[in-house]
């Protein structure tokens, strides 16, 4: 047994006394009454259909207040549930304050307009989330993964303060609202030096292939701030972008390699999951899948589409990592009866809804009704009602009514959710300076969607499998740091 700190609890954890640090009672019900707070400057914010400057350090709009919003009810969910699932923690006081810092550090970064805080808040967020990272003292793997992790997020500080530098000093103005309005005076050299820094930044932090070792050695982190990094820290990149749409719209080459990143992101997420046999780790895969489709959406032009991503996904990643200990459980190798239906009827249904769920969004957001990279988004829709549907009408042991009614329509009804959300968000987003993205589909674009409809084929028929050198290629590029790794049954005992 190794040494350390750090007690262990066992049985049913002690219900809140009078001992109970104040702390994280008081911290819980600040981020709520922040949560309040953020909903009431939203709603003045629509009511008005302004902004409010602060002397060019702090511009409050309306991706601001949005994510405001946002951020404080993931933090205040993730403060709530750490009351309990953090009780048995020797420095309880130390979590919530580094979480809660963590949420100011958020909410400094989306609402900075100066150039300089904008960098503080981005380096302070990366620290913030590494120190969570090796919450546990004299745990060895942790220690090693937030080591990994501040590692990754200095790099990411360090070409954001590049591209920050660079823009400033071309355009001689310290405020992002101004250095994006005066970006079409920025020379070549210098804004190619731009891009490819906020770019780099943006994949590093959101954790995109080739920079997604971080996050899957942070499996050290308490599940709660597992939550919080994946409905939330991960955003970054999506934010960082959209912050500085002028700067990467101006040239159409740009965009189309911003499509390509978060394309190829997005498909080997999808492929390292299946080879994830750990429940936080198949998470982690997704998020880099998830992240990867949130730029493809953003160089797609539509950052509309990748804000409501990040959001929805955080909602739907915070779930999933509060409840992952339901999925944990000992069984025998069985069949489940989840194969996919091969009849006709189930193939027929599969395409159909596939089809419409298409053709609904479309319809209701104006995307994929002309040809241009529209389509693209609305194919994208498709092809994810495709996968859905195929899953439900291939589970068994669900009767027929069910599989072949009843599901298709709650997936309908799911994408006139996301249609209305999505049109909600463009709404807010309307008065940024997005730039003027490109819409014009290309060769590449048609090799991307070629790209995403084969890989799903191969996924969901189980192609993919029959290649052992795929299959250890995936399992390589899925792995922690090789510090970061429990290898001893007692390690797993002892924390």
């Amino acid at each position: 047994m190794t040494e350390h700190d750090h007690s262990t609890t066992i049985g049913q954890l002690p219900e809140p006394t009078e001992s109970t640090p104040v702390t994280p009672r008081a911290l819980t019900r600040a981020v709520w009454l922040m949560w309040v707070a953020s909903l009431g400057v939203l709603a003045a914010a629509l009511g008005t259909g302004g902004a409010w400057e602060f002397g060019g350090v702090v511009a409050v709009d309306g991706l601001t207040v949005l994510l405001w919003v946002v951020v404080t009810f993931f933090s205040g969910i993730v403060h709530s549930y750490s009351r309990r699932y953090m009780a048995g923690s020797k420095d309880l006081t130390r979590f919530f304050t580094r979480v809660f810092g963590f949420t100011l550090a958020v909410m400094v970064l989306v609402a900075a307009d100066h150039v300089a805080l904008f960098g503080v808040a981005w380096l302070a967020m990366g620290l913030a989330m590494a120190s969570l990272i090796g919450y546990v003292d004299g745990w060895p793997q942790a220690q090693a993964a937030a080591t990994l992790a501040r590692r990754y997020f200095l790099a990411s500080t360090a070409l954001l303060a590049v591209a920050l530098g660079v823009l400033s000093w071309a355009t001689g103005e310290t405020a992002v609202s101004e250095i994006v309005t005066a970006v079409d005076t920025v020379p070549t050299v210098p804004w190619v030096v731009a891009v490819v820094a906020l770019v780099g930044a943006a994949m590093i932090q959101s954790a995109l292939v080739p920079f997604h070792s971080w996050l899957l050695s942070s499996m050290t982190a308490p599940t709660p701030a597992s939550a919080l990094m994946h409905a939330g820290f991960v955003n970054a990149g999506g934010v960082l972008l959209v912050r500085f749409a002028p700067v990467v719209t101006l040239d159409p080459t740009v965009m189309l390699g911003i499509a390509v990143v978060g394309a190829t992101s997005a498909l080997l997420g999808k492929l390292l999951k299946t080879v994830q046999t750990d429940i936080k780790r198949k998470l982690g895969c997704s998020t880099v899948g998830q992240m990867g489709f949130m730029l493809l959406q953003a160089g797609l032009g539509f950052f509309g589409a990748a804000i409501t991503h990040l959001i929805l996904h955080g909602f739907y990643k915070a779930y999933q990592f509060l409840s992952s200990g339901e999925q944990v459980e000992q069984t025998a190798p069985a069949k489940t009866g989840t194969a996919a239906d091969p009849s006709a009827v189930g193939l027929i249904v599969t395409a159909v809804t596939a089809v419409a769920g298409g053709a609904l969004f479309a319809v209701l957001t104006g995307k994929g009704t002309s040809f241009d990279t529209g389509l693209l988004l609305a194919g994208l829709v498709s092809l994810t009602t495709l996968h859905a549907t195929r899953t439900a009408v291939g589970h068994r042991g669900l009767p027929t009514t069910v599989r072949y009614v009843v599901a298709p329509l709650v997936f309908l009804a799911g994408i006139t959710v996301y249609a209305g959300a999505y049109t909600a968000v463009t709404a807010v987003l309307a008065p940024l300076p997005l730039g003027s993205p490109p819409t014009e589909l290309t060769a590449v674009h048609g090799v991307l969607a070629a790209a995403f409809a084969l890989a799903y084929v191969a996924v969901d028929t189980g192609v993919y499998e029959r290649s052992t050198r795929l299959y250890v290629a995936l399992v390589n590029a899925a792995q922690p740091a090789a510090g970061t790794l429990l290898t001893d049954t007692e390690d797993y005992n002892e924390y």
